[in-house]
């Protein structure tokens, strides 16, 4: 049965932000994080342009914290790049538009940020090997304002019309039920609960691994798609009985308690309404056809 939306009366619109330096602040002056043991360490983070780190590989076991694959980008006006988060939507078309790469597409993978800082881009390897900082990319952005019109209590987030009727899907006794390759319980929510939900990442904490590996979490890779049990992500990410969301891995493990692998949330809802059913091996990098 085919699932209607509102996706013709979806507005497309332009946001475009440049390729982003990793950074540290300025103070305190020393550049070390602390890991979950109080240990010191120093370690790449996110932001810039990641060579050998792409979606549809491992979440876990680089040696830096919450890397973004790929290609970051954000845009130096705060307004404006609150714009760009919130209206680009994992599945856009992007396009460079200066520089040495200029003409090359790629697609949004993920949103990252405390505050939704960074839009996250795939592009393939020998793009990512042309790019520079501060160059300038168009992102396609649509998707926001989409609807499921049997289901009106699932609120669609930071997702394309066209990977939305990609994802494997059903509908059954008037839930919207989404393939996905593992169940985050609640207790593992870290790291942007209680933030915006039109922009940012939402952490699986991963400092207990035994318990990530009870759960199937520990073998997830970037851009598998996941449900998150009991969390209502409707305005902000929190905690809800009953409720759940539906997210795509967008970002690598790290050594901070809190932290781990960052999911964009793409759908959620308050009770009962979305659900899910295990669909091994769903991800983008598949679906979406990435190349390498």
């Amino acid at each position: 049965m085919s699932i209607q939306t509102n996706a013709a009366d979806i507005v497309t619109v332009s946001v475009m932000g440049q390729v982003a330096n990793p950074s540290l602040s300025g103070l305190p002056a020393e550049p070390y994080r602390l890991d979950a043991d109080g240990k010191a360490f120093l370690w790449p983070t996110f932001g810039g342009i990641v060579y050998n780190v792409t979606v549809g590989d491992s979440a876990f076991g680089w040696a830096g914290d919450c890397i973004h694959p790929s290609v970051s980008i954000s845009h130096r006006d705060a307004n404006k790049n609150r714009g760009l988060n919130v209206f680009a939507c994992v599945g856009n078309e992007a396009l460079i538009t200066s520089g040495a790469a200029k003409g090359a597409r790629g697609v949004v993978t993920g949103k990252s940020g405390r505050f939704s800082d960074q839009v996250i881009i795939h592009f393939d390897v020998e793009t990512r090997r042309k790019i520079a900082v501060d160059d300038q990319i168009l992102v396609k952005a649509e998707g926001v304002g989409l609807t499921v019109d049997d289901c009106p209590d699932v609120a669609i987030k930071s997702l394309s019309t066209s990977l939305f009727d990609a994802l494997p899907k059903k509908l059954e006794d008037g839930v919207l039920k989404v393939g996905v390759v593992a169940t985050v319980p609640p207790h593992f929510v870290g790291a942007g609960a209680g933030l915006t939900s039109e922009g940012g990442s939402l952490h699986i904490q991963s400092t207990d691994r035994a318990a990530l590996a009870e759960h199937g979490l520990d073998k997830l890779r970037l851009g598998d798609v996941v449900a998150i049990q009991d969390t209502d992500s409707r305005y902000n990410h929190g905690y809800l009985r009953g409720a759940m969301s539906i997210g795509i891995v967008g970002q690598t493990d790290g050594p901070r308690a809190g932290y781990g692998p960052g999911m964009t949330v793409v759908m959620t809802a308050p009770a009962g309404q979305l659900g899910s059913f295990d669909a091994p091996g769903t991800n983008i990098a598949d679906i979406l056809e990435l190349s390498a």
